[in-house]
């Protein structure tokens, strides 16, 4: 296990498009799983509306992401915790115009034989 991991600032900064890198690998722990996620201006959660199995946080570092969560929308900026329960429909999006960056933290991981996110129809 690694004891402590750094940010691939380079690649992060480097990339026009959505980038993520693992900080905390859902095989090493029980516990949770955590990412640092860029969306680029304009883009947002690839699978839409959707659901999961497990609780999802954000953490958002920088920018301002839009978030919708049962049918509510709602604006993050730096330094908001963003809590998506497990089963309740979200979503998250960037209107701005330049990228976020934020913090995915999967508790507990996520089965690795089921999809990460299920969609839902509105």
């Amino acid at each position: 296990m690694e004891f402590i991991q750094a940010v691939d600032f380079k690649a992060l900064t480097a990339s026009n498009e959505r980038w993520s890198q693992e900080l905390l690998a859902a095989d090493l722990t029980d516990s949770c799983s955590i990412k640092i996620v860029k969306t680029p201006a304009g883009e947002g959660s690839p699978a839409g509306l959707h659901t999961h199995e497990v609780d999802q946080i954000f953490y958002v570092l920088s920018g301002t992401m839009n978030i919708e969560i049962r049918g509510s929308i709602h604006v993050a900026g730096p330094g908001t915790l963003v809590v998506f329960p497990a089963g309740v429909p979200h979503r998250n999006w960037n209107s701005g115009e330049e990228a976020t960056t934020h913090l995915s933290i999967v508790v507990p991981p996520a089965p690795s034989d089921v999809p990460f996110a299920t969609p839902v129809t509105p």
